[in-house]
């Protein structure tokens, strides 16, 4: 990763990392695997998800954490270390749970996707499950920016637009397509599941959203959102090897 052109893009807000872990611990099922487990979450941030499984009341996780840089705000709970590029500081398969959240983005162009994607299977275990999460490009609101449409643009024009509308001077990510995504992930060698409707439902029961919307989707059958996660905004997966 070029550090000076990319940024890391930390998520602070410690009251949401603790829902989004709970919203992972729900996904991959953790309470019906063998206890410790070793756990890895790559792009460390606030430390708030890190923290969570590291000090949680009833999972016994043993927790590493990195980023490239350090932003935490929580410290006990894992182990801490910075790291400069996709490179991966651990042996072969070390890890029962690996976390990719929101990371994928940010690790630079198609090359650096599929090295980070690379690190994270040789050093998952055989038995054990990774955790991706990506934006996805068809998103009507870039998250990172808060811009209508950005992610839709061609590769060239993001950047002048971010800068017409005074947002900064450079984007820096590269959201995917869900395809374009599984692509990769079949190139790497994973075994996937799209876990989009899963975390939909999990998100409303978890944050208690109240809004029509929320409510109306509530009520739909998964069958009905199904046919829509090449838009939903954030591309989750379940992976294993």
């Amino acid at each position: 990763m070029n550090q000076t052109s990319r940024q890391p893009h930390a998520v602070l807000d410690l009251p949401s990392r603790r829902l989004k872990g709970l919203k992972i611990e729900r996904l991959l099922d953790l309470h019906s695997r063998p206890q410790p487990i070793r756990m890895l979450e790559i792009g460390t941030g606030s430390g708030g998800i890190a923290h969570f499984f590291g000090t949680h009341p009833t999972l016994r996780c043993d927790v590493d954490a990195v980023d490239v840089v350090d932003n935490r705000q929580v410290f006990d709970g894992y182990r801490f270390q910075t790291v400069s590029d996709t490179t991966l500081p651990f042996s072969d398969r070390s890890f029962d749970i690996i976390l990719s959240n929101h990371v994928i983005e940010h690790v630079g162009d198609h090359v650096a996707q599929l090295s980070h994607l690379r690190e994270v299977h040789r050093v998952l275990r055989k038995n054990g499950v990774g955790y991706l999460a990506v934006p996805n490009r068809w998103m009507l609101i870039e998250p990172h920016y808060r811009l209508p449409f950005l992610s839709w643009w061609p590769h060239s024009w993001r950047t002048p637009y971010l800068r017409i509308m005074r947002k900064g001077t450079h984007y820096d990510c590269e959201p995917l397509r869900m395809r374009q995504l599984e692509s990769l992930l079949t190139q790497v060698g994973f075994a996937y599941e799209n876990l989009c409707v899963e975390a939909l439902r999990a998100t409303f029961e978890i944050e208690r959203q109240r809004s029509l919307g929320i409510r109306l989707l509530r009520c739909l059958p998964d069958s009905a959102i199904r046919p829509l996660r090449r838009i939903i905004p954030t591309l989750i997966y379940r992976l294993w090897i």
